[in-house]
């Protein structure tokens, strides 16, 4: 196919996705491949990157191509190719097998995965959000053999409960607590894990032996028995987040005041507002408010006098709020009861807290 026939395809694909006539078609990126080799180290994410304005959108792209019936099935040395079936882009592959002198097929490397789960492999059970009442009803650590105070791997701690001979534990310090940015409500406490343990002895008091130490154990921390629910999927199919009223970045994992591509958010969103594994979001920061001065000139907000503020808050004539400004998307990888945790994917600009998430349909129209 020639380069106008696709600028054609390429302009018919927008005009149908501003009019709202095909909510599924894909928008190509500008100067994208017609091939690429798939490199070790790849993920669907990473290489729809390289063809879509959209990289979520990856499941389409792929998933109706007959000849990737199954995504996990991509692999370093594959030829893909983007060709357009029934006017919609797909990608095709053509699979590279290694030969020896004498004609042997040599083993190839791992099928590439949807996303890289090494980027959230510390947070599948590290961070939880529980409710407070009921976390205060978990045992805790009350002191251990070791006259420390801190306990690592291998120490014996005692813990105030009876519990199963061999039951597998997890070990959590207390974090924040985290309340909703606009009406107060508590959403949960964050408990970060310090050591994985089990039970070598039970009575009233049991003694559990710590088998894993992310960080020392003290006395006070709580212990929970491991659950399956409390791990995550190992596959996530992307999908756009669709909410009645958009969530806000809650909090950043490492507690620093910004994060960006690659890092870890909490949302104040869960379970309860819909929220599913696999969610995705685009995150703006909301458009300041300009004041126009008595000298005619814009003011921003930051530079703002008393007169100023006073003008914003009486004045709507003199007061101008610019458009939402597009920082970035991210992933919903793990959902509590009223928090969620997302991976940010891509990062046009550094997100914080407040920031806001909302469907990410308009994605559609902006470059990377």
């Amino acid at each position: 196919m020639d380069i106008t026939m696709k600028r054609i395809l390429l302009l018919a694909f927008i005009s149908l996705n501003i009019f709202g006539l095909n909510a599924d078609t894909l928008t190509l990126k500008a100067g994208h491949p017609d091939t690429y080799i798939v490199k070790k180290g790849d993920t669907l994410w990473d290489i729809s990157g390289y063809f879509l304005k959209d990289p979520w959108r990856w499941p389409t792209l792929w998933g109706v191509n007959p000849q990737i019936a199954n995504p996990h099935l991509i692999y370093p040395g594959d030829r893909l190719t983007l060709v357009f079936i029934d006017g919609q882009p797909r990608l095709v592959k053509k699979q590279h097998i290694k030969k020896g002198v004498e004609g042997r097929i040599l083993a190839k490397d791992g099928a590439i995965p949807a996303i890289d789960l090494a980027l959230i492999q510390p947070y599948l059970l590290q961070n939880r959000v529980v409710e407070q009442e009921w976390l205060n009803g978990q045992p805790i650590v009350l002191s251990g053999e070791s006259p420390s105070k801190h306990h690592i791997v291998g120490d014996v701690v005692f813990v105030n409960a009876n519990l199963p001979n061999g039951q597998k534990l997890a070990i959590y310090e207390h974090g924040r607590e985290f309340l909703h940015p606009e009406t107060g409500e508590t959403l949960g406490r964050e408990i970060i894990l310090t050591s994985s343990g089990r039970v070598i002895a039970d009575g009233d008091i049991s003694k559990v032996e710590l088998l894993s130490s992310l960080r020392e154990t003290k006395v006070g921390y709580s212990v929970i028995a491991v659950e399956d629910d409390s791990l995550m999927s190992a596959f996530f199919t992307p999908m756009a987040a669709q909410l009645p009223e958009p969530a806000n970045v809650l909090a950043i994992a490492n507690k620093n005041r910004e994060a960006g591509k690659l890092e870890v958010v909490y949302l104040d969103k869960g379970n309860d507002a819909g929220l599913q594994p696999g969610h995705v979001f685009a995150i703006y920061r909301d458009g300041e408010e300009i004041v126009i001065g008595n000298d005619g000139v814009p003011v921003r907000a930051i530079d703002r006098s008393a007169y100023d503020k006073m003008v914003a808050h009486f004045s709507d004539d003199n007061v101008y709020k610019v458009p939402d400004v597009y920082h970035g998307n991210l992933m919903v990888f793990k959902v509590f009861d009223k928090t969620s945790m997302g991976l940010i994917m891509f990062s046009d600009r550094p997100v914080r807290v407040k920031d806001k998430l909302i469907t990410p349909a308009e994605l559609s129209f902006k470059g990377e």
